[in-house]
């Protein structure tokens, strides 16, 4: 076996940018976000560079800011499955991956989409499971804020098993009735639709607290995750992976892939001043007042962003902005901003940009292709996910200067070794399909 032969062949997935601060809105090459061509142009040339899948993230509610909507950030937000449906029509091995809440929907309705998705694109559906605790999101549904937060995993675990009941109802072409009685899903009945081609949809799950790292070990295909550095991937893949044996499965069996953004330059030197104009476009002024209150809990707009941080404390209890992920521990994040300013002399707007941007890869296209095998050779990522800061044409540029230097290490696959994104990844079909 050749030295080329035994390289690990990474993963790559492209992300469709959303609501959030990665999106240079300024930027005259930034299109809309809700226009199909849109999501048609990200998709094709991720099939084009020969990526594992697309994906779409999901909100069920416009974020706000003081009560009125945070106009920075919102975006219309199309239903993921619609979307990809019509994407499965101008694509045709790309997967398709939705993001989809397991707190506001429900099993046996969602089962029906999830293998209506995969039969029509062949066998290309992948659902990302997500939890939502909020009673901000629960009052667009009639149940409301009703799940309390320590049982988001608990719903979400029972949710998917019994989806994967569903599928397995008609597997081996077969019918047979099913029953569940779970604390969250008492349901019985028949179920309607034939399993597609990859019997279950791929899996996919985001999560780094304890109980999302043992929910993906116990149930994720492929995890989506964010880790600054080398080592911190390193640490995080050994420990989602080690938890595998506990479920009788293998490392093979799931996949982690980071979200990453990369800035190429023909020069280091350049790819790094792109990189700086494109954070600073990222976190403006306001958008950095936002992130320090969502931080602090406290109305802050009457400190200069541009200016030192603020000398007070955190209000652990206090809440300006609805729709975004709560500060676990504020005070800890206080205190790493505060030791990053001092340590570097920056203002309340640079300690944002400093502390918060996405692990990136910057430089030039070699030495990016480099970067990414060694990550992967080193067992801190399968593969990567990419988060690009232009919509519909973010992607384009890796796909043509960097994906080529990953085919001709042998580190990237240059075909698709089969029609199914099951296949895409390595994964076997679930048991109950392959009698």
């Amino acid at each position: 076996m050749t030295h080329r032969a035994a390289r690990r062949r990474m993963h790559l997935a492209a992300h469709f940018p959303g609501v959030n601060s990665t999106t240079v809105w300024t930027d005259p090459r930034s299109r809309s976000q809700i226009d199909f061509a849109s999501f048609a142009h990200l998709a094709r040339t991720a099939e084009r560079g020969l990526f594992d899948f697309f994906f779409l993230a999901e909100g069920l509610r416009l974020r706000e800011h003081k009560g009125k909507l945070h106009d920075l950030d919102v975006v219309g937000r199309p239903e993921a499955i619609t979307v990809l449906s019509a994407l499965a029509a101008v694509t045709d091995r790309l997967g398709l991956a939705a993001t989809v809440s397991a707190t506001f929907n429900e099993p046996y309705e969602l089962a029906r989409r999830l293998a209506t998705l995969d039969h029509l694109s062949g066998g290309r559906a992948a659902w990302n499971v997500v939890t939502s605790s909020d009673a901000f999101t629960g009052a667009n549904f009639r149940r409301g804020g009703y799940l309390d937060h320590a049982d988001r995993y608990t719903r979400a675990a029972e949710f998917l098993a019994t989806a994967r009941e569903l599928w397995d109802s008609r597997a081996a072409g077969t019918s047979r009735p099913f029953a569940h009685h779970g604390r969250h899903f008492t349901i019985a009945g028949e179920f309607d639709v034939e399993p597609g081609p990859q019997g279950h949809p791929v899996v996919i799950q985001a999560g780094d607290s304890g109980e999302g790292r043992e929910f993906a070990a116990s149930a994720a295909d492929v995890v989506f995750t964010r880790h600054g550095t080398l080592e911190a991937g390193r640490a995080f893949s050994a420990d989602v992976k080690g938890r595998l044996g506990a479920y009788g499965r293998r490392p093979e069996d799931l996949k982690i892939m980071p979200g990453v953004s990369v800035v190429l330059g023909d020069t280091a030197a350049e790819a790094q001043e792109k990189a700086a104009e494109i954070r600073e476009q990222q976190v403006s002024p306001q958008t950095a007042l936002l992130m320090a209150e969502q931080v602090w809990g406290r109305d802050l707009s009457a400190y200069d962003p541009d200016g030192p941080l603020p000398a007070i404390g955190p209000d652990p209890g206090g809440e300006v902005a609805q729709g975004r992920v709560r500060i676990a521990d504020p005070h800890a994040v206080v205190d790493h901003w505060r030791a990053v300013s001092k340590a570097k002399g920056l203002t309340l707007r640079q300690t944002v940009i400093e502390t918060s941007g996405r692990q990136s890869f910057i430089g030039t296209p070699r030495d990016v292709a480099a970067r990414l095998e060694e990550f992967v050779a080193a067992g801190a990522a399968d593969g990567f996910i990419l988060v690009p800061h232009l919509t519909p044409g973010g992607l384009d540029e890796f796909v043509d200067r960097v994906v080529p230097l990953l085919q001709e290490r042998g580190a990237f696959r240059t075909e698709y070794s089969g029609p199914t994104l099951r296949d895409h990844l390595g994964l076997a079909l679930p048991a109950a399909h392959t009698l």
